[in-house]
């Protein structure tokens, strides 16, 4: 994250996104090989890919060495109607004061108990609860004698995907493709992100 600052002087926190170059490889359609319809973009240019993935680089005319390949769907929806293979997707769609929606995977925190979790109370100090101050208490009831599906207990916190909507894009760098979006996103620095504009 890094801060800007607008024409009246007032800073704003915003999340600087290398959101770019991405390669149109594959325009997926009913009634083809695939039999639906959808668009794959490839992402991030590497040094070594394995020979399946150069050879359908190659056969889409992408003569990039591309790490990551993603697929969406609904191509009418979404403005890819008019692309074809090989094109380039780059921050020039995107323009200062866009709302966007931004998908990635959320920082993984590992087993967390219910305070953290869901947020739950600590019990009181007193009248002997000397180590069940952070415990959840009871669980299960006398019907139907069984914990019941979807209680809020103790587990696995984070690593899921969040969708952060309504973003507002600050500043766009057509030069560096970098997008700086006001607030901030899921996951740590590095994650892959998909934004929607």
């Amino acid at each position: 994250m890094a801060q800007i600052f607008d024409e009246k002087g007032n800073v704003a926190p915003v999340t600087l996104i290398e959101a770019g170059p991405c390669y149109v490889v594959k325009i997926k359609k009913a009634g083809d090989e695939d039999n639906y319809n959808a668009i794959q973009i490839g992402f991030s240019e590497t040094k070594k890919i394995t020979k399946p993935v150069q050879g359908h680089l190659k056969k889409s005319g992408v003569d990039k060495k591309l790490r990551i390949l993603r697929e969406f769907r609904d191509l009418k929806n979404q403005g890819f109607a008019e692309l074809k293979a090989g094109d380039e997707i780059n921050v020039s769609s995107f323009k200062a004061g866009d709302s966007v929606a931004v998908s990635g995977i959320s920082k993984g925190k590992g087993w967390a108990g219910v305070i953290k979790r869901w947020h739950f109370n600590r019990k009181p100090t007193s009248h002997g609860a000397k180590h069940e101050t952070r415990a959840q208490g009871s669980v299960g009831s006398r019907f139907p004698q069984r914990v019941v599906k979807g209680r809020k207990m103790s587990g696995r916190l984070g690593a899921d995907r969040v969708t952060v909507k309504n973003l507002k894009v600050a500043a766009v760098d057509k030069k560096n493709n970098i997008l700086a979006v006001k607030g901030a996103v899921p996951g740590r620095r590095g994650t892959l992100l998909e934004i929607r504009g």
